[in-house]
């Protein structure tokens, strides 16, 4: 494994971090604690060293806490977590959840402590008129808290106003080769550095589909300009090829992705992509965007739908039916609906445009709209009748 430097605090980070929002699940789609403690002990084995988590990430603080109690390595690791500022209503809702999370890690400190989804100053000011700064730096003072930052998922324009803000310690933005624009940014990361910030990457295979999801063609590019390199190795390369980033946070949940991330990480440098490599993404990128009708990660923020509507499978379903054909579009789309909640359709025609998952989208996208698109491709009267009959087979 390689290690970056934070220049705040002159913690050694591993490159590859373990991002633990999406860990191992069984077949019910619950969360699996054995192959979940399995895997961050042998992440630790491998070098990993920053492990991220979150309160708002189901069971994973705990799975997390559980899997470093057991192991005796808490203090080989670097854990951060966020305050989930969405949930307070005043100052007193800090301590609140701050201490439910160290009960959560089983521990009395946390590494790397985040403002979670900081995308608007209007939402950090609110905060401050609570008391944040205060109590942040109660929190450092008595040694509960290392290292302050927030993870951002608004304009870029909002990004440089929020490194001005405070005095942070680290900051966390999505950034993959798909999203050098988007967001934060190139220059967004580029400023944070120039800071003396270090940059931790989320979604750098933008939710999967840049390792698993990439159109035919684009696979074929990377394949002859890259041989054995995978299509993960060759987003997580463009990453590392970057100085500015220090962690790059990957939700591996096997074994087998782990390892190869390992290697990838081991044979990672900055300046490693050559020219011609560079252009071969650009290519990629061009065909991607022609492919893709819904810039959808599969982050889940959205979710739950009141009206029981699978949203990221609705548009993992539109995407895939333009990307790999009708048939495994439709095939994709039938499976997330028989698999939604018992008594709902996951069909986009079950949208009321209420709004809500709008306001909670990380990326911004037009939901209501594009669920609209999809219904047009993905509900044709044939597929309507036999979600209907199977519907009634399971009594609903």
């Amino acid at each position: 494994m390689q290690y970056r430097k934070d220049g705040r605090s002159q913690n050694s980070l591993s490159i590859l971090g373990l991002g633990c929002m999406r860990l191992p699940r069984n077949t019910k789609g619950q969360d699996d604690l054995g192959k979940a403690e399995k895997l961050i002990v042998e992440a630790i084995d491998k070098g990993v060293n920053y492990f991220d988590t979150a309160y708002l990430y189901g069971k994973s603080e705990e799975i997390l806490g559980s899997a470093l109690e057991k192991s005796g390595k808490r203090s080989q690791v670097y854990v951060a977590t966020k305050l989930p500022h969405i949930l307070c209503k005043a100052q007193a809702d800090f301590d609140r959840y701050f201490n439910e999370q160290l009960g959560r890690l089983k521990t009395d400190y946390i590494d790397y402590y985040l403002i979670h989804n900081l995308s608007s100053m209007d939402s950090f000011e609110r905060l401050r008129s609570w008391g944040l700064e205060e109590w942040l730096a109660g929190k450092k003072a008595e040694g509960k808290i290392k290292q302050v930052g927030f993870s951002f998922h608004g304009t870029q324009q909002c990004f440089l106003e929020m490194l001005n803000s405070y005095d942070w310690d680290f900051c966390q933005i999505q950034y993959n080769y798909m999203d050098e624009n988007y967001q934060a940014g190139r220059k967004g990361l580029q400023r944070a550095h120039e800071l003396g910030l270090p940059v931790v990457i989320m979604e750098p295979l933008f939710g999967g589909k840049l390792a698993t999801g990439l159109p035919k063609q684009a696979e074929k590019l990377l394949k002859e300009a890259g041989g054995t390199r995978t299509p993960a190795a060759w987003a997580l390369n463009w990453l590392w090829d970057q100085p500015e980033v220090t962690v790059v946070l990957s939700g591996m949940g096997t074994s087998e992705q782990l390892q190869e991330n390992v290697k990838t990480a081991a044979e990672a440098s900055v300046g490693m992509l050559s020219a011609g490599e560079q252009a071969t993404i650009t290519s990629v990128i061009d065909v991607f965007r022609s492919s893709y009708k819904v810039d959808c990660s599969g982050c889940n923020y959205c979710m739950p739908c009141p009206q029981g509507i699978n949203i990221p499978g609705c548009f993992a379903a539109y995407n895939t039916r333009y990307v790999t054909g009708y048939i495994s579009g439709i095939t994709l789309y039938v499976t997330s609906a028989i698999t939604s909640s018992p008594g709902k359709k996951a069909g986009p025609d079950s949208c009321v445009e209420c709004g809500a998952c709008e306001k909670l989208c990380p990326q911004h996208i037009p939901i209501i709209n594009e669920l609209k698109q999809a219904k047009r491709v993905l509900q044709p009267f044939y597929i309507n009748a036999a979600l209907w009959v199977f519907m009634k087979m399971r009594g609903e």
